[in-house]
This record gives C-alpha cells, sequence and structure tokens, in this order.
C-alpha cells in the first residue's frame, strides 16, 4: 500500500506529507518504506512487481490516490469516457523531476482548454505558487466548474476531498495528475500482468487498486509517523480480509465505476 505526494523531494529524513509504502507477505508486515521522491518511487515500484512475478506471487497495489474523475471529464479531455485513456493523457504530457514539475501549468492549461471563451475558471483551482498561472485561480473565486464537483463515490466515502484542488489542505489535484503518470508506467512496462481495479476483470497477478486509509485506519500511536502507520494498517487489513469480504469489496456492480473509479472497501450501498 502507499501513501502518495504530489509535491517535490520531501528530503532525507523521513517525514509526514510525504511518500510511504508498506508490503506485507504471508501475514507480515515489512517495514515501511520512505520515499523521498516519485523518481525513487516509481523506481521501487517496478522492482517490486518485477520480484513478485518472479516469485509467482500475486500482488495488489493500492494508492491512496483517485484513479478517475468526475463523469464527463475524460471525454471532454481526450475525446473518450475510458478512464485509461486518461492515464495516458496525463503521462504525455507531466513533466516531473525531483524538485520541479508541472501540474499546476497543466491544471491551468486544461481550464483554458474547457472554459467557454478560455476563462479559465476551472474545473480546477488552487495555484500553489509565487506566480500567477493563466487559467488556474487560486482560489474558488469566481469559479466555475462544468463537471460534477466529486465522483459518486466520494459522496459515499464522507470526508473524502475533491480531485480539482490544487493546493492547500486536502489537495488531492496534484496527487492525482503525478500519480497517473506513474501508474501508467506500470500498465506499459508489465502489461498482460497488471490490471487495474474496477476498470479491467482482476484476471492478472497485478491488481492496482484505489484505496483511502482514513476510510478503515484509527488514530496513529505514538512514535509513529501518520503516513507510515496508515500504509502499514492497510496492508495488513487487505491481507487479512476473509475471502467472503474481499470479494464484496471488489464487486462494485454501478456503471459510472468504470468510468469515474471506485474507493476499495466502500460499498455502493452504504
Amino acid at each position: 500500500m502507499l501513501d502518495w505526494s504530489g509535491g517535490n523531494d520531501t528530503g532525507p529524513t523521513p517525514r509526514r506529507d510525504a511518500i510511504w509504502a508498506c508490503v506485507v507477505r504471508a501475514g507480515e508486515a515489512q517495514a515501511p518504506v520512505y520515499l523521498r521522491n516519485r523518481q525513487l518511487a516509481s523506481d521501487w515500484l517496478m522492482d517490486l512487481v518485477n520480484s513478485e512475478l518472479r516469485a509467482g506471487r500475486r500482488l495488489a497495489i493500492g494508492f491512496d490516490f483517485p484513479f478517475g474523475y468526475p463523469q464527463g471529464f475524460s471525454a471532454a479531455l481526450t475525446g473518450e469516457a475510458d478512464p485509461l485513456a486518461l492515464w495516458q493523457w496525463f503521462a504525455d504530457r507531466i513533466e516531473d523531476a525531483p524538485k520541479l514539475n508541472n501540474r499546476f501549468d497543466l491544471a491551468g492549461e486544461i481550464n483554458l482548454r474547457l472554459q467557454p471563451g478560455g476563462q479559465g475558471e476551472g474545473p480546477f483551482w488552487g495555484n500553489g505558487l509565487k506566480r500567477d498561472i493563466a487559467g488556474l485561480p487560486r482560489r474558488k473565486t469566481q469559479y466555475h466548474n462544468p463537471f460534477a464537483e466529486r465522483r459518486q463515490v466520494e459522496y459515499r466515502a464522507k470526508g473524502s476531498f475533491t480531485c480539482w484542488q490544487m493546493s492547500g489542505a486536502g489537495s488531492v489535484g496534484g496527487q492525482v495528475m503525478m500519480g497517473l503518470p506513474v501508474l501508467q508506467r506500470l500498465r506499459r512496462e508489465f502489461a498482460p500482468h497488471v490490471s487495474v481495479w474496477p476498470f479491467e476483470p482482476l484476471e492478472t497477478p497485478v491488481a492496482l487498486l484505489e484505496i483511502w486509509p482514513s476510510l478503515t485506519v484509527g488514530a496513529c500511536p505514538e512514535g509513529w509517523i501518520k503516513d507510515a502507520w496508515q500504509v502499514h494498517s492497510v496492508a495488513l487489513d487487505l491481507a487479512g480480509l476473509p475471502v467472503a469480504d474481499l470479494n464484496r469489496y471488489l464487486t462494485v456492480t454501478a456503471p459510472i465505476a468504470l468510468e469515474e473509479g471506485w474507493i476499495f472497501a466502500v460499498e455502493p450501498d452504504r
């Protein structure tokens, strides 16, 4: 399980609000791994998938950011409702280095592209840089979103955040934009061994899942970094699920989930 970050390199000292990962094998949790930037995280994931495939083990990898956007966004941007086409769209345009990336500029470009008249007042908001960015407002002043504010699953997962917010507390938008290209790289490098839930049948050794640790994980014990505790706990919880519960959580029949994605363990009738 991974706790993701849309920001820059977080330095050599393990800290919160960074990328953390934890692996559970045969019911035993490994020590959580601190990954200071997405380049290291991507390489770590490649090594993990390689080693598990060579060992003949099945692998579920959970990421704590949305795998899709509210209905209509992918079609408006790519011409296809397929969320995996959107993954490739971002992979083709995101520029990412440990201390610099283009997520805010790309959000502004998307706003200008999608808004009538090129006013760029949505769907994204939250310019976190000191310089102004054409099309990307710093706040939701005069904000207009042509799409739903949240995905359907987020209305069921109380306390979750919108994927349109790019900066500030709860800015999931940056995590999505910087995470999808990494997932697309995994799909490309390990095809046909990787499936994405709930967009594809889980008929491969490796499954990519969207998780939200706050859904099930309690308060962080003293002495732990919160992010490390959360991936440790979620990995153990998922690994220990009875098969009947696992199958129930993975059976999401809502048609909109095939476009927007779904959070593992959020049941449609909640």
